[in-house]
């Protein structure tokens, strides 16, 4: 993993759009079905918008039905941070970037079995894309 980034609220806020920080930097969530990418079936790399980690594969993408991006895996394990989230009265488990620290959704032991079990669920907003570019 590369260096940390840390900023400023202020600068957050100038650097995000007003969803990308209310997702990334106030742990919102966007609306189901609503997002960018809950339907991007183009191969590619799924970049934190916050920082431009990369988080996810396209590989690793399936459609879970939720209204969001779903994946079985980060693209390795130290790109994102797992904790314990026991907000809105449930017990969940928060997904953020290992770099910039920004909420991008929370993973559920619901995914394809044969894959994991995982299903990482992840806002479009917290999301930038990378299309491959075809050779």
């Amino acid at each position: 993993m590369t260096e940390k980034v840390t900023l400023t609220d202020a600068e957050w806020r100038a650097k995000l759009t007003p969803e990308q920080y209310a997702v990334l930097r106030q742990a919102g969530t966007e609306r189901a079905f609503g997002g960018a990418y809950d339907e991007n079936k183009a191969a590619g790399m799924y970049k934190c918008a916050g920082c431009g980690e990369p988080l996810f594969s396209s590989e690793t993408k399936f459609n879970s039905g939720s209204g969001w991006p779903s994946y079985t895996a980060p693209v390795e394990g130290e790109a994102v941070e797992e904790i314990r989230d026991v907000s809105h009265g449930m017990v969940r488990t928060e997904v953020r970037c290992a770099r910039c620290e920004g909420h991008l959704g929370h993973v559920f032991p619901d995914g394809p079995r044969d894959q994991g079990g995982l299903r990482y669920c992840i806002n479009s907003a917290a999301l930038d894309f990378e299309e491959k570019s075809a050779r």
